[in-house]
């Protein structure tokens, strides 16, 4: 006798809730250990060295070819160059008791919405839902800029406020947006974070002559942040003045620690320059 459809749909999903248990167990296992401070200087390099072991893996295993993966460890080491280098310490005990209550909850969580609204037969959005669908997101971004608009230009709120729209509309694939509206936000404060990721933008899509200005001044408070000094070699690079952006990273690399994880970036840079 063949089982109802229901049932099957609800065995198959008990198989992905197992499988979802099994792929968070080594989360569970780690959340068992016992606690341990650790600095955020510490903590970085733990996630660096854990991403290239699984990037390591994953070329092994022949799902990444070297392309794939140079470009990935490139990307990791880069994100790892735009934390910060402040101290800290990182809590340990309530976090996981978080971490361990979304290990079972995620799932399970997952699983219940699929029961009361899953439909597996449901067929793919078609493009007129999906063109719908960024016409209304187009219309968000428009309000909230009108919004922002109407909050006093050099207020914390409006600085905030641009900060947000412009992670959107980066996170959306529209950088000139995303552009405009960080430069709002550093119009009302100016900051070297901030900067360095306009600067990077900038850098990106070929406005190198604003983004070496951005660098400059952020450069003039913070001389030796590494991300600030990384990016203007880069935006010299991009200019064509190699000379220069070599000269910057030899210097960055000459005072840099010996365990820096960005090293192997600034050097393949360097590598690659002609």
């Amino acid at each position: 006798m063949t089982p109802p459809d229901d049932l099957v749909s609800v065995l198959i999903w008990l198989l992905f809730l197992g499988l979802a248990a099994l792929a968070l167990a080594p989360l569970g296992l780690a959340l068992l250990r016992p606690v341990r401070l650790t600095g955020r200087r510490e903590a970085d390099l733990a996630l660096y060295r854990a991403q290239l072991a699984e990037l390591e893996r994953e070329r092994a295993a022949g799902r990444l070819d070297e392309g794939a993966h140079r470009a990935a460890t490139l990307e990791v080491q880069r994100r790892l160059l735009a934390s910060s280098d402040a101290g800290g310490q990182s809590h340990g005990g309530r976090g996981a008791a978080v971490l361990a209550a979304l290990l079972f909850l995620v799932p399970a969580l997952g699983f219940g919405v699929y029961l009361q609204r899953g439909n597996p037969e449901l067929p793919a959005a078609p493009y007129v839902e999906r063109a719908e669908a960024a016409a209304r997101d187009d219309a968000l971004m428009t309000q909230l800029r009108a919004r922002l608009e109407q909050v006093p230009a050099g207020s914390e709120t409006a600085r905030q406020g641009w900060i947000l729209l412009g992670n959107a509309e980066r996170g959306r694939g529209r950088w000139e947006a995303a552009a405009a509206a960080w430069r709002r936000a550093l119009e009302a404060r100016f900051e070297g974070p901030l900067a360095a990721e306009l600067a990077e933008l900038l850098i990106e899509h070929g406005g190198l002559d604003e983004a070496a200005s951005l660098l400059a001044r952020a450069l003039a408070a913070e001389p030796e942040q590494p991300r600030l000094r990384y990016l203007s070699g880069l935006g010299e690079a991009r200019a064509g003045r190699t000379e220069n952006a070599r000269a910057t990273w030899r210097a960055l690399l000459a005072q840099a620690p010996a365990d820096a994880p960005w090293r192997a970036l600034v050097e393949r840079r360097l590598q690659e320059l002609p």
